[in-house]
């Protein structure tokens, strides 16, 4: 079921404290450190007891050490050797935001913990292998466009020498009436002498 957004602060912090656990469990998800994610493949994941962590920010950045225990419903964390005294001089655990940390070492005895790392670390190959043919497909794409035009140029010498029998044959045809006519002229001028005589003769006569 969808829920709508909202921009109203009431509805807002309604649906955060009454949300469902599945939805509760997001919100404690905190960034990993560089090392782990190169490792795992992945930006953050849900903070669990057992993981050690380190403050970012607040009075206490810099702290590092062990989650002990997770409160989701106040969404807070609570870290070993985060303590204050009280007035009365009872020592108590500092509540901790969970996106106030990053975490440095993951607690990996959950059996589903370590499949979701594998799934995510495979998706993030597989997009990477895409991106890759992605950047090689102009490259084979010139590639190809370079074969064709080898092709083209490579065709060329076999189409001039298709082209020169052609041609030898058309020069062949021109000698062939060149020397026909050739030979057809003095029969011509003799015939054309012939006329005139005959011409002249008539007239004479």
């Amino acid at each position: 079921m969808q829920v709508a957004k909202t921009s109203k602060p009431s509805k807002q912090r309604k649906r955060l404290f009454q949300a469902p656990d599945h939805i509760r469990y997001k919100h404690f998800a905190a960034p990993l450190s560089p090392e782990l994610r190169k490792t795992y493949g992945t930006r953050s994941l849900p903070v669990r007891r057992g993981d050690t962590v380190r403050i970012m920010r607040g009075d206490r950045k810099g702290f590092e050490g062990k989650v002990s225990s997770v409160d989701r419903k106040k969404f807070r964390i609570y870290i070993e050797g985060l303590t204050r005294e009280k007035v009365d001089g009872t020592t108590v655990f500092v509540p901790v935001h969970p996106s106030k940390v990053m975490i440095t070492k993951l607690n990996l005895d959950d059996k589903w913990r370590r499949k979701i790392l594998e799934r995510r670390k495979k998706a993030k190959e597989a997009a990477e292998a895409v991106e890759k043919v992605e950047e090689k497909a102009p490259e084979i794409l010139e590639v190809e466009e370079k074969t064709v035009e080898e092709r083209a140029v490579a065709e060329l010498p076999l189409a001039a020498e298709e082209e020169k029998p052609k041609k030898r044959r058309k020069a062949a045809k021109k000698a062939v009436k060149e020397a026909a006519a050739k030979e057809a002229k003095p029969e011509k001028e003799a015939k054309a002498k012939t006329r005139r005589k005959s011409q002249e003769e008539q007239k004479v006569g």
